[in-house]
Formats: structure tokens, C-alpha cells, sequence
């Protein structure tokens, strides 16, 4: 056998001496029988009793932490080495019920031999790994007890000398090739080494769009540059405490924090490419052999209609490609270790999306337990596409304020623009609506950015213009005012070129090409575009976009693809107009990849274009057609009131959306939509909640006076809905007009920033309130001073003390969880609270649950002992969790008006007087309790009122118990499983 092949790497000189203290060893006589020794003759625990069941333990402890100590990988997940331990003594043991002699053991070999004796045990009951583990452990110990028997002077048979000598020879070539060769896992652990060192340096930068810097100035530090956005799930979560629906938001770069596979959505140039990046360089960054994180962007790897990569290929197009230890990609998944960021679902053909589907699915059945990422466009795949595969639907909010003046501050600093540049372009977007709509997204706001500081502070005031303004800066201005000398070409012969790259890619559904057919496309037209030739033949035009203007790059030596989607969108527009393709832009009205082509092309054309566009749209009478053509009104200038007054009844009738997608993509047309939304008076509902979520997709601060029309709603579907939208508008202005004002107000509402706290002054009902990390000390107390709260949930980590609660006269429930900066919980002494859910572990905590009058409910999670004690005798406790070491039921059966009580899978009472304590509990329907404790509860307990008995545990109950507690319960339902929740 081959100890390489077993992944562990142990000389003789240490198993040896392990091994040996199984076997006894000869005695005198032992050579005077007739016939070969039965294996159970020679092991240590029969007959003398050498060695016990523990010695037994601790030899296999020794062999696993001898095993687990040599270099190289780590074959075993942390926190299993006593379960292997357990299972290899276990194997061992079972040498003592072999039939078979020495001999036939020897014959047998040692890979034969190890599987007679796996089959002789018991089943170790282990994870994958650890029993693969625990197997290579086996077949090396049956290497040298076989090794042991070819020693044994007086046993040896002449048939088996040659037999021992190859043994011998066998073991020492094995150690001394385990000196000599470098494991495999030693190859990966130096590749991934360089790997992750190329991540960390690939992804770590962004580029600056549009600005005069010198050549390689226009990239700047990823850590620099990133501005932090939300991210929402689909569907919103319950507080513990209030059971009431909640939105669920995040910060975009911890979307792995509560789920392993994301489908995350977001329009062009709101930040999907550079979330991967940032998402990249972190796992890079990681401390240790950790995440191995694979960046596959979908237009790349399926340029030419390739097949979607297998794990071998995932290295494909970066420098390292052949370079990996041969199955190295294979072993990081099956390890789940792999974190698979999939960017651009909406960037291959629509044809072809079942199939990268399908390769998801194969992928993650083959290669369970990694994280995986996939972006996509909001309208490229319908809601469920990745459902079947578990995966978690999250959409990146635009930018809200706070994130727009983050974002313009960084750009002017790494910029080094003069000095009040930023003040006056954050003044601009504050008190220019129209402004204020374009910057939410990363690529616009730095468009914006760069337009203010080339122009002055003169800004385009429209979609159209400003992508204009930006193709003007990027080719005509750019070398002329930097006083290069080179060819003066005007800028409309280049976007003659370009626009035929970008429309090659529109129709091919691409959105990167090869270099050779780029050129192909510019060689095609120089003839009709003859003033480019100042600048050379293709090749040298191609050079000169690619390096000079920044609106090309080249994500591999041989392609070439636009800086950003949009500009190819707009400028693929401008193609389809001049080659007079109206009804080839109408064809395509459900096709995804169109859609922003369809609106720069009405942006952009003449008043008879618009009108064939937009007639063409409502005549396909699809509804994405009619949508379409809706939201294309806000981009003409100039167009037939009749035609107008069409398209506004024809989207009438997709009112009111069917489904949340629906409403998003309605609310996506822009502010105009606003006018033929559900009034807030006269609406169900279902109305209700589709047009809360269209109007807070439109983005315009024109949406908050009709979203205030929802303040007095019943339904806690919309009011969480309105709350959720508090993101996307101006903090102060949707917290008075909407946030402050809704009745009842919110049950939990989730500050996350000081901007937030501060914004919050006066509320008309008594709102609950769920502080986050990023809050603050000083915006927590100053809120609490100016506001009372019914509900209060604390999940920050710097906290020190909760001085501030003193004076919350109202506050009824409290959750305090991972405030692991806590160190002084005295200002919760005396608070009214009826509920409280707390995972603190601090001196002081009795007293102050002691002085709680008006408890009902308590979940208390702490590494303390706990008594009874610590409870108000005046407190009505009708439900109890108690998860800590001890608990001192002393004092218990007070509380008789206690419904719900689980004791903790820890609890073990002290004697029949704690019984006695849950035997006074006369209105008990609950109780859960370790199920090792189930003796003592049928002999002392008589519980009538209990409805459900829950057992801490995962053992079968033996049937006669299991009768008893039937008899001795005869009400109450028993779940002999784990299914009580504990943290």
C-alpha cells in the first residue's frame, strides 16, 4: 500500500510504537502450539487486561494527533478530531472479534485486511471527510500490525518469510519516499499562494472615467474607492420578539453572511462588477488557507459560444492558465472552499441561459458546500430562475444620499480636483432633482463627477446629454487639451466607427469581441468614414480608441469590449437610427439586452423616429413592448400628444401589476408612472403594495408625497414596504414626510448609519427601533433622548454601556445580541419591559432582570449560571428560555402562571426538590428538557395542563420510556428532537 495515496504522512518511527501497544507481546510457551494464533489472542485487552477501554482512546487520540501534526494540508474540518478518535478506537477494538489466524491476515495484505476489520466495527457515524479520514488511519495501523505479526519469531511460518522481508522492504520504501516527495496538497498550498496574490492585485483597482490624468493615474485603490451600497432580499425576515415581518437589508459585501448561493440583481452601472471585485480581493485577502475565490464573467467565457467551463478551465484567459497542480480547481470545491463569483448572466445571448442554468445546477450537485454569486440585470431572468437550486434573490439598491456624497468626496480626493469642486457638485445634486436622478449609480455619478470638473461646474441636465457630454469629453477634448501633438480628428467620424462595434455586439447579444474582427468592423467602414484615415489604417484607428480615448478596453490581449455596457448601448442606438432599423429595435422589445438601446434610440432620434419606435412598441402589444414604450416617453422631447395619450392608456391596462417583478419594472419607467398609480385612498391591499414598490423603483423625489398617501395603512406588507424604500430617497425628508408619520409607527425599524438616527426627531406613535453596526454611541443616545420607544434591538459590537435606555419610560420588548463590546448593562435597571431576548454574559445581569416588574417573556442566552432567583417575584412570567451552564430551578414554581418553560439541553436538576419546583407550575403547556433527564420527570413530575413535551436530543426513546411518558402525560405531544431553538 501506498501511503501517499492515504494523505498521511507518518514514519515507522512514529506509528510503530502506537501500533505495538495493541499486541501482546510472546510469552513463554507461546511457540508449542500446533496450529497458527487467532488475531484475538494478541490484542492487549483480552485475557491480561494490559489495556482498557480508555488506554484504547488514548492511543487512538495519539494516532490522530500525530497524524493531524504532519505537514502539509489539513485532511480534517476543525472540531472532529474526537469523533475520529472515537470511531478509530472503536475499529481497533474490534480486532478482538477476528476469526482470523496471523497467517491468513498476512496473506490478505494490509488494504484487505483494513476493509475485514471497517466491516467488523461498528459504523463510525462521521462526516464524509472525517470517515475518509478515519479509513486512511486504519489501513495505516493494519500496515504495521501486520508488520508486527511477520516479527513474531515463534509464529512465523516458513511460506511467510519472504512475505515479511517485502513488508519490511515495503514500509521503509515508503518512508523514505515520503522524505523524498513533495505532497501534493504542499504543490497546491504554494500555487494557491500566487494565486490569491493575483487576485489581490487583478481586481484591486477601478478606473476614473473621463479624466485629464496622466498615463496610469486613472486607476485608483479599490479600498479607496469603494462606497458601500445596500442590498435587499426579496423577502423580509421576523424579529424574534415581535413576529413582525421586517425588511431585510445588508451591506452588499456581506450578502454570504446568511446564505451560501446569491442571485443578485442590479441595473447597468450600479455596481455588480465592482462588488465582485471587492468580494474577490477580501477572500483574497483572507487570513490562512481559506475562501479560493474563481471570477467567471460569462461574456468572456462564452465569447466565441464555448461551452460553460468545467473546473479545469476555470483559468482560462488569466496568466496562470496550465499552471495549477493538476486537479487542484476539483479539490478547492469539493473541500468548499470555492467562492464562485458568476458576473453577467445578462450579458450572454437569452438562448443561451437554460444552458448556463444547467451548468450551474451540474456544478453545485457535483460540488456541494461552496458559495456562489451570480449577477444579472433585474429583467434578464424571471424571478424564480435559480429558486431550484436554493439560491437567495437580492437586488443592489441604487445609491441613496449618503452613498452619493460618499462616492463624489472620494472621487474629488482621488482626483485631486480643486479645492470646492466637490462642495459645489454635492450643492448641485442637493437642489437639482433632475440631477439628483442621474446619480444613482456608481457609473453615472462618476460621469457626473468628471462632466463638473471638466466643464466648471456646467452639467447636462438629461440622460441623453449627459451620455453625450461624456462621449464629447472621452474623444474630442480629451489629447486637445492636455496640448498633445497628435492627429486632430473630430469626433463624430470616431462614434461612425465605434457605433459599428457597438452594434455588432447589440445584435449578436455580446458584449466583448475578438481584436481581429474589431478591426474587420473599423477596415469595413474607413471607406465611408475617410476623414479617420489622419489617424492610419484599422489597426492604427483600433489602437488609438483602445489607448487614447477610454472607451475601449481590453479585458484579455485578443478582446476588446466598451468601458461599460451603457456606452455601447447608447452609441448601438445611434447605429440602428442611421441604418434605419426601427422595426428591427421594435423586434426585439422583449429581449432584455435591447431595452436601454430602444430608449437612447428614441432619446436620440428625430421626432419621426420617436414616433415609429413608439408606434411600433405599442402595435407589438406585448407588455414589455408597452412598457417599453411607456418609459421611452420620458426621453422624447418632442412627440405627438396623441401618440403620448396612447401609450399612457395602453399601460393602463397592465394596472394594477400582478407581481412584484411587474411593479418593478413599471416603477423602472421613470416619474411618470406616478400619475396612473392606485390612489392611496381607495386602494386594496394588493394595489397597495404594487404601487408602493413602482414608485419606489422610480427613484424621484417626486414619489414621496404619493408615497406618504400610505401612512395610515393597516397592512404590515406595505408599511414594511414604505420603511424599506427609506434608503433610496433623501434621509431627512422621507423620514418626515413618511417614516415618522406612519400609524400605527414601524415595529422594528432598522437604523443603520448615523445620518439615519439623526434624521429621526418626532414620531406620533411610539415606534420600535433595531440599531445595526454603523450606528454610532452618540446618534444611539441622541435618538433615545428625543424619541420613546416601544421596541427596542441592539446588533452593534462597539457598545460599551446602555446609559442612554435610563428614561425610556415605554419600552416594553428589548433584544441585545452580539454586542460583544458590552461591559456595563446597569442602565437597564428598572426599565418597564414585558419581553426581552438577551445574549449577555456580564456580572450584574441578575440584579437587573430582578427589577424588571412587569416580565412576561424571557430569552436569556449566557455562559453564567442562572437561579430563579434573579427573577421579580412580581413579574407575570408566562414564557422562559433559559440557555446557560446551570440553572437553578430554585424559586421556579412561584411563577405559576408560567405557560412556556425550556430548561436548556445543559439542565440537569439537583435532586426531587427541583422537580418539585416544575411540579408547581400548574398551568405549564410547554416544556422542553434534555432528554437525558426523562427518568427523573416521569418519576417526579405531574404536569396536566402540558399540550407538548420537547426533548434536547437526538437518541431514539427506548419504547417502555416512551410509554411511561405517554401514561404519565397523556395530553401532550412528544418530539423526541432537536426542534427547540437555541444559539
Amino acid at each position: 500500500m501506498d501511503a501517499t495515496a492515504a494523505g498521511i504522512r507518518l514514519a515507522s518511527a512514529v506509528v510503530g510504537p502506537l501500533i505495538k501497544k495493541l499486541l501482546r507481546t510472546e510469552g513463554a510457551g507461546a511457540g508449542l502450539v500446533d496450529r497458527p494464533q487467532r488475531i484475538s489472542s494478541y490484542v492487549s485487552w483480552r485475557e491480561k487486561h494490559d489495556l482498557d477501554a480508555a488506554d484504547l482512546r488514548k492511543l487512538a487520540d495519539s494516532l490522530v494527533r500525530e497524524a493531524l501534526r504532519a505537514p502539509g494540508e489539513r485532511p480534517l474540518p476543525p472540531g472532529e478530531e474526537a469523533g475520529v478518535a472515537a470511531a478509530l478506537a472503536a475499529t481497533l477494538h474490534a480486532l478482538g472479534d477476528l476469526t482470523l489466524s496471523d497467517v491468513e491476515a498476512v496473506r490478505l495484505g494490509p488494504e484487505a485486511f483494513a476493509r475485514r476489520l471497517r466491516a467488523a466495527a461498528p459504523r463510525p457515524g462521521l462526516s464524509r471527510d472525517a470517515e475518509l479520514f478515519h479509513d486512511r488511519l486504519v489501513e495505516l495501523a493494519c500496515l504495521h500490525i501486520l508488520n508486527f505479526f511477520t516479527q513474531r519469531s515463534t509464529f512465523v511460518a516458513a511460506t511467510l518469510v519472504e512475505q515479511s522481508r517485502l513488508h519490511a522492504e515495503t514500509i521503509a520504501k515508503v518512508d523514505e519516499l515520503l522524505t523524498r516527495l513533495p505532497r501534493q496538497d504542499g504543490r497546491d498550498t504554494a500555487f494557491e499562494d500566487r494565486y490569491l496574490a493575483y487576485v489581490a492585485r487583478r481586481h484591486s483597482t477601478l478606473t476614473i472615467f473621463g479624466l485629464d490624468l496622466e498615463p496610469g493615474s486613472s486607476r485608483w485603490p479599490l479600498d479607496a474607492a469603494y462606497v458601500s451600497l445596500t442590498a435587499r432580499s426579496a423577502e423580509g425576515d421576523e424579529d424574534e420578539i415581535t413576529r413582525n415581518p421586517t425588511p431585510r437589508f445588508l451591506p452588499a459585501e456581506r450578502l454570504f453572511a446568511d446564505h451560501d448561493r446569491v442571485l443578485l440583481r442590479g441595473d447597468a452601472g450600479s455596481g455588480k462588477t465592482t462588488l465582485i471585485q471587492w468580494l474577490a480581493v477580501s477572500a483574497a485577502a483572507g487570513p490562512g488557507r481559506g475562501v479560493i475565490p474563481f471570477v467567471l464573467p460569462l461574456r468572456t467565457l462564452t465569447r466565441h459560444g464555448e461551452r460553460l467551463p468545467a473546473p479545469r478551465d476555470f483559468l482560462a484567459g488569466t496568466p496562470l492558465a496550465g499552471e495549477a497542480p493538476e486537479g487542484w480547481e476539483s479539490r478547492v470545491l469539493r473541500d468548499g472552499r470555492a467562492l464562485l463569483l458568476v458576473d453577467g448572466i445578462d450579458e450572454i445571448p437569452e438562448g443561451e441561459r437554460d444552458g448556463a442554468r444547467d451548468w450551474l445546477a451540474d456544478l453545485i450537485t457535483a460540488y456541494p458546500g461552496n458559495r456562489w454569486l451570480v449577477t444579472s440585470r433585474p429583467s434578464a431572468v424571471r424571478r424564480d430562475w435559480l429558486s431550484g437550486e436554493a439560491f437567495t434573490e437580492v437586488t443592489l439598491d441604487p445609491m441613496n444620499p449618503t452613498n452619493v456624497r460618499a462616492f463624489i468626496e472620494r472621487w474629488h480626493t482621488a482626483a485631486a480636483a480643486p479645492e470646492g469642486y466637490a462642495d459645489l457638485l454635492l450643492d448641485s445634486v442637493r437642489t437639482k432633482p433632475d440631477l439628483a436622478r442621474l446619480a444613482t449609480n456608481p457609473l453615472l455619478c462618476g460621469l457626473i463627477c468628471a462632466l463638473h470638473r471638466e466643464r466648471r461646474g456646467f452639467l447636462p441636465t438629461g440622460r441623453k446629454e449627459l451620455y453625450a457630454a461624456a462621449l464629447s469629453m472621452l474623444l474630442h477634448r480629451r489629447d486637445r487639451e492636455r496640448g498633445l501633438r497628435r492627429p486632430d480628428l473630430a469626433e463624430e467620424p470616431q462614434l461612425q466607427l465605434l457605433q459599428r462595434l457597438a452594434h455588432w455586439l447589440v445584435r449578436n447579444g455580446r458584449t466583448e469581441m475578438d481584436r481581429s474582427r474589431a478591426e474587420a468592423l473599423i477596415a469595413d467602414g474607413l471607406p465611408a468614414v475617410p476623414a479617420a484615415r489622419v489617424l492610419g489604417d484599422a489597426r492604427a484607428v483600433f489602437a488609438h480608441f483602445l489607448e487614447r480615448t477610454g472607451l475601449l478596453r481590453a479585458p484579455t490581449v485578443d478582446t476588446v469590449e466598451f468601458v461599460h455596457r451603457t456606452f455601447q448601448d447608447f452609441l448601438g442606438a445611434r447605429a440602428a437610427l442611421d441604418e434605419g432599423g426601427v422595426d428591427e429595435l421594435a423586434l426585439h422589445s422583449d429581449d432584455d439586452q435591447w431595452e436601454d438601446v430602444i430608449r437612447m434610440a428614441v432619446a436620440q432620434g428625430r421626432p419621426r423616429e420617436r414616433t415609429q419606435i413608439i408606434r411600433a412598441l405599442l402595435d407589438r402589444a406585448t407588455n414589455r413592448s408597452v412598457l417599453l414604450a411607456y418609459a421611452s416617453l420620458q426621453y422624447a422631447a418632442e412627440l405627438d400628444p396623441a401618440l403620448r395619450a396612447e401609450a399612457e392608456a395602453a399601460v393602463r391596462h397592465l394596472l394594477p401589476p400582478r407581481s412584484e417583478q411587474e411593479a418593478e419594472e413599471l416603477g423602472r419607467t421613470g416619474p411618470l408612472v406616478l400619475e396612473l398609480l392606485a390612489d392611496p385612498a381607495t386602494a386594496d391591499e394588493h394595489e397597495a403594495l404594487m404601487a408602493v414598490t413602482a414608485a419606489g423603483e422610480t427613484l424621484s423625489e417626486l414619489a414621496i408625497p404619493y408615497l406618504a398617501g400610505f401612512r395610515a395603512t393597516t397592512s404590515d406588507r406595505v408599511r414594511a414596504a414604505l420603511v424599506s424604500l427609506w434608503v433610496r430617497f433623501d434621509t431627512r425628508e422621507y423620514a418626515r414626510e413618511v417614516i415618522e408619520r406612519l400609524d400605527p409607527a414601524p415595529a422594528a425599524l432598522r437604523i443603520g448609519s448615523d445620518e439615519e438616527a439623526d434624521a429621526l426627531h418626532a414620531f406620533e406613535r411610539q415606534p420600535g427601533l433595531y440599531f445595526t453596526e454603523g450606528v454610532s454611541y452618540r446618534a444611539m443616545s441622541e435618538l433615545c433622548s428625543r424619541v420613546q420607544m416601544s421596541y427596542l434591538s441592539l446588533n452593534v459590537s462597539d457598545i460599551r454601556d446602555l446609559v442612554f435606555l435610563r428614561g425610556q419610560t415605554s419600552l416594553a420588548k428589548l433584544e441585545i445580541v452580539r454586542c460583544t463590546g458590552l461591559t456595563d448593562v446597569t442602565g437597564l435597571r428598572g426599565l418597564p419591559l414585558e419581553a426581552a431576548l438577551l445574549h449577555l454574559s456580564l456580572p450584574g445581569l441578575h440584579d437587573v432582570i430582578s427589577s424588571w416588574t412587569r416580565l412576561r417573556s424571557l430569552a436569556l442566552y449566557t455562559d453564567l449560571p442562572w437561579s430563579a432567583s434573579g427573577l421579580s417575584s412580581e413579574a407575570g412570567l408566562e414564557s422562559l428560555l433559559l440557555n446557560t451552564p446551570t440553572v437553578d430551578v430554585t424559586g421556579l414554581g412561584r411563577h405559576t402562571g408560567l405557560r412556556t418553560l425550556h430548561l436548556g439541553h445543559r439542565w440537569r436538576p439537583a435532586g426531587p426538590t427541583d422537580w418539585a419546583e416544575v411540579s408547581r407550575l400548574e398551568q405549564l403547556e410547554v416544556l422542553s428538557v434534555s432528554d437525558e433527564v426523562l427518568e427523573g420527570l416521569v418519576e417526579h413530575v405531574r404536569l396536566p395542563s402540558l399540550r407538548t413535551l420537547r426533548l434536547y436530543g437526538d437518541e431514539e426513546l427506548p419504547p417502555r420510556l416512551e410509554e411511561r411518558l405517554t401514561e404519565r402525560f397523556p395530553n401532550a405531544d412528544i418530539d423526541p428532537y432537536p426542534t427547540v431553538y437555541e444559539q
